[in-house]
């Protein structure tokens, strides 16, 4: 038997290399479990805001604007988007989003990540909360390729305040979780120093990462959530995910709630009137994954 020209050999170590990277590409980052769940998933998310006085009482904002909640943003999404991450730079788009709650720019960088990267399957959203406390409700989808669920709600008023989920993953090898459930704390985005609920705007230069806002940290007097007395806040909201058995029908997106800006919250005809056109709804073409802006149906989902 002739053994092989150092050309070939060269050749089919090249080739062997190739596959392996390509099937590489594939696979999950390093650690992450892969998800083998067959059928599409559909949950219902549920937030429930527990900032109240008497859980909250230093500062505790009873007007212009009282203690509420911007509208909630989510999207499900694979391992390649993260919204937002712990010690870590918000984007242009999440900044504008805590600080303002104004969502146009957050929404454009969920759709790029969506056309380039594929990496995003759907955009869901709910209504505002008008006050610390009370619940707000979407419904979403999941496949196995998009597993991970992210979103984000803004603590109203505040300087760059809010709370979310980043990245929770609602497959478990080859099943869907039946339900999830995480108590929630506020996290400062840092983008703007102010210590207080109503502090004025004060851009934080260099931006910082996001940090967990604790009850002793920021360690300073003013602070709205300083209470030094106590070892750890207490949860200032809480998420609710329950897994939805699938009915004949199609599954459609919940429309992006758009939150409004200067801390006022928009009614539900104002909403309506400036969505028209603008709904992020996944399509399929051919095998590759498209986002188009449709007209939304209607808002079935109340605070």
């Amino acid at each position: 038997m002739e053994n092989p020209s150092p050309a070939a050999a060269l050749g089919r170590a090249l080739w062997a290399l190739l596959l392996a990277t390509l099937g590489a590409a594939g696979l999950p980052r390093g650690g992450e479990s892969v998800c083998s769940a067959r059928a599409p998933a559909k949950y219902s998310i549920t937030f429930t805001g527990k900032w109240s006085q008497t859980a909250f009482p230093k500062q505790y904002p009873m007007f212009r604007p009282p203690a509420q909640w911007s509208s909630l943003l989510g999207a499900a999404h694979s391992s390649d988007y993260s919204m937002w991450r712990k010690n870590q730079y918000v984007s242009n788009g999440l900044r504008d989003f805590a600080e303002r709650g104004e969502a146009w720019a957050l929404m454009k960088e969920i759709e790029a990540a969506g056309e380039a990267l594929q990496s995003v399957h759907a955009v869901f959203s709910a209504p505002a909360v008008p006050s610390g406390t009370g619940q707000t409700s979407a419904e979403l989808e999941v496949q196995r390729r998009h597993s991970l669920v992210s979103f984000v709600v803004r603590i109203v008023p505040s300087p760059d305040w809010f709370v979310g989920v980043d990245s929770l993953d609602l497959c478990d090898g080859d099943r869907w979780r039946e339900q999830a459930a995480l108590d929630l704390y506020p996290y400062d985005a840092g983008t703007d120093s102010g210590f207080t609920f109503s502090s004025p705007n004060f851009a934080t230069i260099p931006q910082d990462t996001v940090t967990e806002i604790t009850s002793s940290s920021p360690s300073h007097p003013a602070n709205s959530f300083y209470y030094p007395r106590l070892k750890a806040l207490p949860p200032i909201a809480r998420v609710t995910l329950v897994r939805l058995r699938q009915s004949p029908r199609a599954f459609v997106p919940s429309a992006p709630v758009l939150p409004s800006r200067d801390n006022e919250i928009i009614d539900s005809a104002s909403v309506e009137s400036i969505l028209q056109g603008h709904c992020l709804e996944e399509r399929m073409k051919g095998g590759s994954r498209q986002y188009m802006r449709d007209s939304v149906l209607s808002d079935t989902h109340h605070g």
